[in-house]
């Protein structure tokens, strides 16, 4: 598994498309959990409470295991499931694109409802900042004062990030790597201890 991934900043891009006098109007965030969701959701429900539709799709974790596709009331699989195709053609996570549609009086039919979701939601995207995060681990290790020196030479040239730490007679420090580069950084640690 690789220990990268791609997803958006969290300045929300926004996005619209318009079609027989519907306007679907969609918003990408950044997300990292289901309460995350599930707040914006209920956020966009209650500022457009006279919308037809709030469909939407997100996709969450580094591995892109959880996700889920919502229609809201249109024909089954032509919103949800364009918004997270876009979010697949695109290979991000951590996302939720919401969709709001304004019903314009003409329907538009199964192929015009996936094409006019999946087009507001690619314009939420284009309008979104895109970037790759590592996928990280944490590395805990204890030592004694004087193997100071040697700890602090290993973690500058690793790099890790240090997340905590603390200096007493025996000294704790937390690390996060990429991935790739934990067990490495762990065996290097090991040795000092010998």
């Amino acid at each position: 598994m690789t220990d990268e991934y791609k997803t958006i900043t969290s300045h929300i891009g926004e996005g619209f498309y318009s079609e027989k006098r519907s306007k679907f109007f969609a918003f990408a965030h950044h997300v990292e959990n289901v309460d995350e969701v599930k707040e914006l959701l209920a956020q966009y429900r209650k500022k457009y409470f006279d919308a037809r539709h709030v469909c939407y799709a997100y996709m969450l974790g580094a591995g892109r295991e959880e996700f889920r596709a919502n229609d809201d009331g249109e024909p089954s699989s032509t919103a949800g499931k364009p918004i997270l195709g876009q979010i697949n053609s695109n290979e991000l996570t951590d996302i939720l694109i919401v969709v709001i549609r304004y019903y314009g009086g003409v329907n538009l039919g199964t192929s015009g409802l996936i094409v006019a979701y999946r087009e507001a939601a690619a314009d939420a995207i284009a309008h979104a900042q895109v970037e790759t995060r590592l996928v990280e681990e944490i590395v805990d290790y204890s030592f004694s004062y004087p193997m100071m020196n040697d700890v602090m030479r290993i973690v500058k040239e690793m790099s890790p990030r240090i997340v905590a730490q603390t200096y007493d007679n025996t000294c704790t420090i937390r690390l996060a790597i990429r991935r790739s580069e934990a067990d490495r950084l762990r065996a290097r640690l090991a040795k000092l201890s010998f």
